[in-house]
């Protein structure tokens, strides 16, 4: 069946391959975009199964007016995608406040505030299907990421507190975790903080590791994000990617062994 998709940040990386892939195969999309004129390629391409949008996700009543209009023009939803976001590079020190605010601002209440602002609609149809786009640092922690990590930690809790309840009224949620693919994500699209020269030496060890490592090709993601909304029922989590496997098996395991570690502390209290 055709489905009528709401994708934030679909002028560019996995929001605009997504946005492509649903519409290339009969879907309708509003896509929303900062600039509405970064969307004219989709709507050159697909004509009025695209509704191009501007909207900045942290303008609470802005996307309360671009999810009416989305639901006006196509009379329902059945995809969102809370995809707009950025990388803040800088150790936990270096981040100033508005830095600190801003990612918080973009990356955590900009899909609280879509999230609202659609639940209604979705309650009244009895269905519909939220893929909130986080990262495997929404699940582990790392050097020079620490307000990103943040930003990505607290979409994880609050979306699995929203699938608890949303789900009985037949809404589903996913947390999609990407691993590092070849976006503007740590390009033009990053905001970096002014370093402080201590921690150049963990700063370069970052830069070692990320140039070692090939970025995967985001528009392999494409159908497995076509298969994920045509599930019936969806998983909570979903990796992109295998890169996320060994680091996160690393991680709860270190917590695991750390916790029954000191669980004779912890017994004391």
């Amino acid at each position: 069946m055709t489905k009528t998709w709401f994708i934030t940040g679909a002028s560019r990386g996995f929001g605009r391959i997504w946005a492509s892939a649903a519409l290339s195969r009969g879907d309708r999309v509003a896509a929303t975009a900062r600039t509405v004129e970064s969307l004219k390629p989709l709507v050159d391409q697909y004509g009025e199964r695209v509704l191009p949008i501007r909207l900045d996700v942290t303008d609470r009543g802005g996307v309360a007016i671009a999810v009416q209009e989305a639901v006006a023009a196509f009379g329902r939803l059945d995809v969102v995608v809370n995809n707009a976001g950025y990388g803040l590079f800088g150790m936990v020190e270096e981040i100033s406040e508005e830095q600190a605010r801003a990612q918080l601002e973009v990356n955590l209440l900009g899909p609280l505030w879509v999230t609202q602002a659609v639940l209604p609609f979705l309650r009244a149809q009895g269905s519909g299907h939220i893929l909130q786009v986080s990262s495997v640092g929404g699940l582990a922690a790392f050097p020079t990421l620490g307000l990103y990590n943040a930003s990505k930690w607290g979409l994880e809790g609050l979306s699995e507190a929203l699938a608890q309840e949303v789900g009985p009224l037949g809404i589903r949620v996913t947390i999609v975790e990407p691993g590092p693919y070849g976006t503007d994500w740590s390009g033009v699209s990053a905001d970096h903080a002014a370093p402080i020269p201590a921690y150049e030496v963990i700063r370069e060890a970052r830069r070692a590791g990320a140039t070692a490592r090939a970025p995967q090709d985001p528009q392999a993601t494409a159908d497995v994000i076509l298969e994920l909304v045509d599930t019936e029922e969806p998983p909570l989590r979903l990796f992109l990617g295998e890169y996320p496997y060994p680091v996160i098996e690393a991680a709860y395991r270190q917590r695991l062994e750390t916790w029954d570690a000191w669980r004779p502390l912890a017994a004391k209290a």
